[in-house]
């Protein structure tokens, strides 16, 4: 069992930068994949970001990539999302997750948390 907390959203304005971090209760934290998913009002949730349990590697959605970076600190049994160059579209809550393999669909996670709300300004 593992329970996921984000933190760090807030409101932005566009250009601006926010990190997100998701903080992991248990001991196997350090074994789960961790994704990072996003759903605006109206929307379906979407894939934004995901990372090995080791970090090794990492994987990003096109509209994301080149400003966003995830990472992990097994140590402290936390993942991250630093967020740069934020756009309006960005505008969403974002939600971590922990699953046994990285992928690119919600399906593909067992564990989330209850999400944290970021608001780009323009």
């Amino acid at each position: 069992q593992v329970q996921l907390v984000e933190s760090g959203g807030g409101l932005v304005q566009a250009g601006g930068s926010l990190r997100l971090s998701c903080a992991a209760s248990g001991r196997t934290f350090s074994t789960y994949a961790m994704g990072w998913f996003r759903q605006a009002p109206g929307k379906e949730r979407e894939f934004v970001a995901a990372i090995s349990w080791s970090g090794g590697s990492t994987y990003y959605a096109d509209s994301v990539k080149g400003r966003f970076t995830i990472s992990r600190d097994n140590a402290k049994n936390t993942v991250y999302l630093q967020m740069n160059s934020l756009k309006p579209e960005d505008t969403a809550v974002y939600y971590c997750a922990a699953g046994l393999e990285t992928d690119y669909g919600a399906l593909g996670y067992d564990y989330w948390g209850q999400g944290t709300q970021v608001t780009v300004s323009s």
